[in-house]
């Protein structure tokens, strides 16, 4: 029974262990649902780089993930917004230690629109009032007199958060909102409707237009993009993290050292994210 135990933990990833232990050598990753695409693409290289390893990679959101960190049910959770402190305390309660947070990309929130929309700019005001409820057509914003169809994340999403906390300053989303699963849910959606609005990250944005973003009303209009990123003058981007229940040991510590590596942040250019470097 004991050995039979041990196999299945072993199987689901869930025992921590030091580099040299056979525990060890498979890593669990769950979360935001953003960084799947890149995570993915991480693990890959890294297990062709170490064969004797395994990272799963899964997403369902910024909560799943980080309710599966308090859990002890994942060595690994992406968020692509901070842990809120009740969030931190709920590890430390279980667990006896603070989560470790990890700083492994930046991203470019994108708002996306449909192709055949003449819109290219909007100001933050302007996408926090519509997100809002303030503004429902889009000849409100000199388009066309077609009624605004509001795309959003669902509230376990860490987008969800940082979109509601960075471009609505927490004002509530509209009713109206039409809670989507995923990233590529919201550009499926709004690349089928002409009226449609989303916002995700701009490793995702094929297939709609990503349109320019003003501080205000006087300032210039900058499309997300590597540069605009790194620079600061695209107004809606930020760090995608990673925690672990306190510092990262083992492999787990291996995979994300090397994550942060110049090998690993070259994947994070070349899948349309901004390296931290």
């Amino acid at each position: 029974m004991r050995l039979s135990k041990i196999a299945v933990l072993f199987a689901s990833g869930l025992i921590l262990g030091t580099a040299g232990d056979l525990k060890a050598q498979s890593i669990t990753v769950k979360g935001s649902d953003t960084m799947v695409i890149l995570v993915q693409k991480w693990a890959e290289a890294y297990m062709k780089a170490y064969p004797s390893r395994k990272v799963q990679v899964t997403g369902g959101g910024s909560g799943t993930g980080i309710a599966a960190l308090i859990n002890g049910t994942t060595d690994i959770a992406n968020s692509s917004r901070t842990m809120k402190d009740k969030e931190k305390q709920s590890v430390k309660n279980r667990s006896q230690i603070l989560p470790k947070e990890y700083k492994v990309a930046r991203d470019g929130l994108s708002i996306y629109v449909n192709d055949t929309n003449p819109i290219d700019v909007l100001t933050l005001d302007q996408i926090k009032a519509i997100y809002t409820g303030k503004i429902s057509n889009w000849k409100q914003v000199g388009g066309p007199d077609n009624q605004i169809t509001r795309y959003s994340r669902e509230n376990n999403s860490g987008t969800y958060v940082f979109f509601k906390e960075n471009v609505l300053d927490n004002q509530d989303y509209h009713p109206s909102c039409q809670n989507m699963p995923g990233t590529a849910s919201v550009v499926n959606a709004v690349a089928r409707d002409q009226g449609g609005i989303g916002y995700g990250g701009m490793a995702y944005g094929k297939g709609i237009k990503e349109i320019g973003v003003k501080k205000d009303a006087k300032s210039p209009a900058v499309k997300p993009s590597v540069e605009t990123v790194k620079d600061g003058s695209y107004p809606i981007w930020r760090y995608l993290y990673q925690y672990t229940i306190g510092p990262a040991k083992g492999a787990v510590k291996d995979f994300i050292n090397w994550e942060q590596s110049d090998d690993g942040q070259a994947i994070v250019n070349k899948v349309g994210y901004v390296s931290i470097r």
